[in-house]
């Protein structure tokens, strides 16, 4: 319970106690006000100072009240002057429903001491309600036999209003068919009824319209009105009529089975079950009866047996529609039988060749069929036609009669297949047409030769291969078929006399893989080309031919070969270094070659052994030999230094030159002596000499071999290839070796190209053309050689 009305309960209580308590003290005279509802808050009552002779004072020192018998506030009491205020609007209606009088008891109670003035408030009515009906459609049916005079009873208006502020009156809309008649209850309320005055037609108005008003005796009068709807039941006054005495109807003798053929209506004026109607056959023919069924309901007439125009051309159907109290009218039905185009033209092949050639010549026949149509007139005249973009034609020959031809040369490669549709159209209505297809194959004739997928191939094989190695394959496709289509393969002669082609590869003839026949060696052959053949099998038979040059591939198979010293197991050469040298004194410089290319020729130097450690050093590039440190009298005489030349292959191959060096105080000395040999002081010149003589011969013999060496790759490259090419070695160098094309290693800061040149019959040589000055990057720091 919220707390406002527990509140409320409680003062109710206390105030019942102090009624009963003070029951003695309740005046016996009752004091009664009236007012009229709806009146404003504040409207002023009564004084009660006055009616009850007390004081203005005694108001506010007594605790005076109003109290209602059902505890609401509906007036309020001023203690400045002892007014009775009306506190909220009051509505009769609300609080006193159909009552009359509406009285509203109360007390005014005096607290101290406690006296109670019974009082009472009469609310007057007043006129603030419009007249209602219940529904605002009443339906009211009535049949149209009605007997005049007889009356209708209508639900009465509810006016929430009494006395002369209630309803008073009623009227209804002026109509020729009723009156309205009063009629009084015994709680003296009135009642409406409606009175026949006149004969009602369903068939002229089926419905009427009414107002009905009620009016109260307020002023200014109030009044509300309700619409009457009026409804005439029929009765089975009138019979059935068909729309038409005579339906005629066209229908073609193609029409389906269980087809519509007419829809017949007949109209009754009655309504409800006496204007239901049931449609019949009435007195037909045997015929009739199998060829056309009716609907009861609906009144469709439809087909069940089929139609022929050349037996019977119309049908005559008497038709009856009856209602339910067995009124009946009459029709006929007039059948026209159509005749219609229901006979499709027919094609009858008469020949057909097939396959035919694609080199086949112009009109040449390749079908024979004749059409027909059993209809007659338009229906029996015909169009034959195929299909556009055909390279055939139809040609009309003798009647009826059509011949399929060519007319434009064939390809199979294009399309090897026809599928003609031979389209026969009446002119008949509808238009009926007739469709054949056949199907005409090309055969191939042998008109294109082999293709090659590419115009040159590029084979890569590695040297030393094992012999029937697969190098590689080369297709060809032909774009015929069968025989014509199948492709063999062979090596053409070679235009090089010096070229054993036959010795080399071979080609399986049917898939065209290559095979290497024998091992190849890339130092004595770098490449070859040749052509090959592709043959069909046709009549006559075609051909192509495609290039295909082979490249061999070099394998580290060679060690790198000393030049310089000559280590042939002959005297040793000894080179002569004087103990004044400073760090970094080129003693001697290594010099060897390798005969395969590329990566797998360039060389690299190192010391690997020396009779004193840390005394000389190898640069890794040139295969210089220079001196480490400044000498000193304390180093031996004699040195042998073994030196390991490396190329760069894989797996590298090396080879290893052994030096012997002489420390002497200079080269004018007549004699060298040495410190565990102090005779041999006598024969210091003779050595000097010696020496001398030695490092000519090396220098000869080392330049005799450079040139002999060059010109032995030339003649190898003369035979390998026709064209002059040159050698450079391909792919990035290594930051520590530079390639002379194979001969050999020579200073970082230059590469040399040797180029033979076999297109002009001059066998130019081009030797020492630097044409790459810096092998490395600006910004790259070149490996230095360590400090001698």
């Amino acid at each position: 319970m919220e707390p406002g009305k527990g509140r409320a309960q409680r003062t109710r209580q206390v105030l019942l106690f102090f009624v009963f308590l003070g029951g003695s003290l309740v005046c016996s005279e009752t004091w009664s006000y009236s007012t009229a509802e709806e009146m404003e808050v504040g409207t002023f009552i009564a004084n009660v100072v006055k009616d009850m002779g007390l004081d203005v004072e005694d108001l506010v020192a007594r605790g005076a009240r109003v109290i209602f018998d059902d505890y609401k506030p509906y007036l309020r009491l001023d203690p400045q002057n002892g007014d009775l205020l009306l506190n909220e609007q009051l509505d009769r209606e609300a609080l006193c429903d159909l009552t009359e009088p509406c009285i509203l008891h109360f007390q005014v109670l005096f607290e101290n001491p406690l006296q109670f003035f019974r009082a009472e408030l009469l609310v007057k009515d007043i006129n603030d309600h419009t007249p209602t009906f219940l529904n605002n459609h009443i339906l009211l049916k009535v049949s149209e036999g009605t007997t005049l005079g007889t009356v209708f009873q209508i639900d009465s208006a509810q006016d929430l209003d009494v006395g002369k502020n209630g309803v008073q009156n009623y009227t209804i809309s002026p109509n020729p068919y009723f009156h309205l008649k009063l009629r009084h209850s015994d709680e003296g309320r009135k009642y409406p009824e409606l009175v026949v005055d006149q004969s009602l037609d369903r068939e002229k108005e089926s419905e009427l319209s009414l107002t009905l008003t009620a009016v109260d005796g307020g002023s200014p009068p109030r009044s509300g009105t309700t619409l009457i709807n009026v409804v005439v039941l029929d009765i089975n006054d009138n019979a059935p009529e068909f729309e038409k005495p005579v339906y005629e109807v066209h229908v073609p003798e193609s029409s389906p089975l269980d087809s519509l053929i007419i829809k017949v209506s007949a109209t009754d004026l009655d309504a409800g079950i006496n204007g239901e109607l049931s449609y019949s056959f009435s007195h037909v023919s045997r015929d009739v009866r199998k060829t056309f069924e009716i609907h009861p309901i609906s009144g469709e007439v439809y087909l069940k047996a089929p139609l022929d125009f050349e037996i019977i051309q119309s049908y005559i159907i008497n038709i009856q529609a009856i209602d339910s109290g067995s009124l009946s009218g009459k029709s006929n039905i007039l059948v026209r039988v159509v005749d219609v185009n229901d006979n499709p033209p027919e094609i009858a092949m008469t020949s057909l060749t097939s396959p035919i050639p694609e080199n086949s010549s112009p009109e040449m026949v390749v079908a024979v069929f004749s059409i027909r149509d059993q209809d007659s007139g338009d229906n029996g005249r015909m169009v034959c036609s195929i299909q556009d973009n055909l390279p055939f034609v139809l040609k009309p020959t003798f009647k009826n009669f059509y011949s399929l031809v060519t007319e434009h040369p064939l390809d199979r490669e294009i399309r090897n297949e026809y599928n003609i549709t031979i389209t026969v159209t009446d002119l008949g209505t509808p238009r009926l047409k007739t469709e054949h297809n056949i199907t005409v194959l090309v055969s191939d004739v042998n008109d294109n030769a082999p293709a090659f997928t590419q115009t040159s191939y590029t084979l890569f094989v590695r040297e030393n291969n094992s012999p029937a190695l697969h190098i590689g394959s080369v297709s060809a496709t032909d774009r015929d078929s069968g025989t014509n289509a199948q492709v063999t393969y062979s090596l053409l002669p070679s235009q090089d006399p010096h070229l054993p082609l036959p010795s080399l590869v071979s080609i399986n003839a049917d898939s065209g893989h290559l095979f290497a026949l024998r091992s190849l060696d890339y130092e004595a052959l770098q490449a070859f080309e040749f052509r090959v053949g592709a043959t069909d099998r046709g009549s006559p038979a075609l051909s192509s031919e495609a290039l295909v040059r082979v490249l061999v591939l070099d394998a580290n198979d060679n060690s790198p070969f000393v030049l310089y010293p000559l280590q042939n197991g002959s005297a040793p050469c000894t080179e002569l270094v004087p103990r004044a040298a400073e760090s970094g004194y080129l003693v001697t410089k290594v010099v060897a070659v390798d005969g395969d290319s590329g990566q797998n020729a360039w060389l690299s130097y190192q010391l690997l052994k020396a009779t004193e450690p840390g005394l000389f050093g190898v640069w890794a590039h040139n295969g210089e030999v220079r001196t480490a440190r400044l000498l000193s009298e304390r180093d031996a005489v004699k040195h042998r230094l073994v030196v390991l030349v490396k190329d760069n292959g894989e797996p590298p191959r090396s080879a290893t030159a052994t030096l012997h060096v002489l420390l002497v105080d200079g080269f004018s000395q007549p004699y060298l002596p040495l410190p565990e040999a102090a005779p041999a002081q006598a024969q210091a010149d003779s050595l000097t000499i010696y020496l001398v003589v030695a490092l000519a011969s090396v220098s000869s013999l080392f330049l005799l071999s450079v040139l002999l060496f060059v010109a032995v790759r030339l003649c190898r490259r003369s035979r390998a290839a026709s064209v002059g090419r040159c050698s450079v070695p391909e792919g990035p160098f290594p930051g520590h070796l530079v390639d002379v094309s194979g001969t050999g290693t020579l200073s970082q800061s230059y590469q040399y190209e040797v180029c033979l040149t076999g297109g002009s019959g001059t066998n130019e040589f081009k030797f020492l053309k630097p044409i790459i000055p810096n092998l490395l990057p600006r910004d790259s720091e070149m490996e230095k050689a360590p400090p001698f």
